[in-house]
């Protein structure tokens, strides 16, 4: 087994759904030349439940898919580290934003370069298996790492559904393409606002979440099919 099919194993085995390798030689701020990117999925319930809006459920389960994400990467870095190779988990204690909440080395950047997915109208991350129902984090590290083929534009094509049910009217229709600014996808700010208004109306609880973009995305909707017939 060489070292790309270890890590991979490693990932797995902490619990990821998805995970990738892809080039960030070209990417500002980064002293890295490969990233590793893992998703896990929500599961189908809970994304039913978004489509109406934000639940309390959705609140907590955010939180524990952090944790878990944050020990997959942590584990994929203890590994890297070990074999003699530099690394650096993204993990939400060591993750800061500027002002306008975009951190360095977004995830969404390693995830599209590691060839999960790309970025919707919705400003998530869509993939093909699961639509945009995943949490995603990444790793970064020097290790000579097999890469996949990076995906470069968005493959949303005319579907609107994400567009036409955001609670914000914030997202603007654009095919993204990458090194796009998510000013020329999203409102950022009246998403932000919006998220707050209904998170505190439906659950009593004063934070920025709300997931009805992408529990109607129609790859979500496929994921939820697939799901439904388990």
């Amino acid at each position: 087994m060489d070292l790309t099919e270890e890590l991979r194993k490693i990932l797995f085995e902490k619990g990821a759904d998805l995970a990738g390798v892809g080039s960030l030689k070209g990417v500002k701020n980064c002293q890295f030349q490969t990233g590793v990117s893992v998703a896990v999925a929500l599961p189908g319930n809970v994304i039913l439940d978004l489509q109406d809006g934000p639940t309390e459920e959705y609140y907590h389960l955010y939180g524990t898919l952090n944790e878990k994400l944050n020990q997959i990467v942590a584990a994929g870095e203890a590994f890297l580290k070990a074999q003699g190779y530099e690394a650096y988990a993204q993990t939400t204690d060591r993750v800061m934003v500027n002002e306008e909440n975009i951190s360095p080395i977004p995830h969404k950047t390693v995830a599209a370069r590691a060839g999960l997915g790309w970025i919707g109208k919705n400003c998530l991350l869509v993939t093909p298996q699961y639509g945009s129902a995943v949490r995603i984090s990444s790793l970064l590290t020097n290790a000579p790492l097999s890469e996949e083929e990076p995906i470069l534009k968005s493959r949303c094509g005319g579907c609107r559904a994400c567009v036409e049910n955001c609670p914000a009217q914030a997202l603007k229709g654009t095919l993204w393409e990458a090194g796009m600014p998510r000013k020329e996808i999203v409102d950022a700010e009246a998403c932000y606002q919006k998220q707050l208004e209904i998170m505190y109306e439906r659950t009593g609880i004063r934070t920025d979440l709300c997931g009805k973009c992408f529990a109607v995305c129609t790859y979500t909707q496929k994921y939820l099919q697939s799901v439904s017939k388990e």
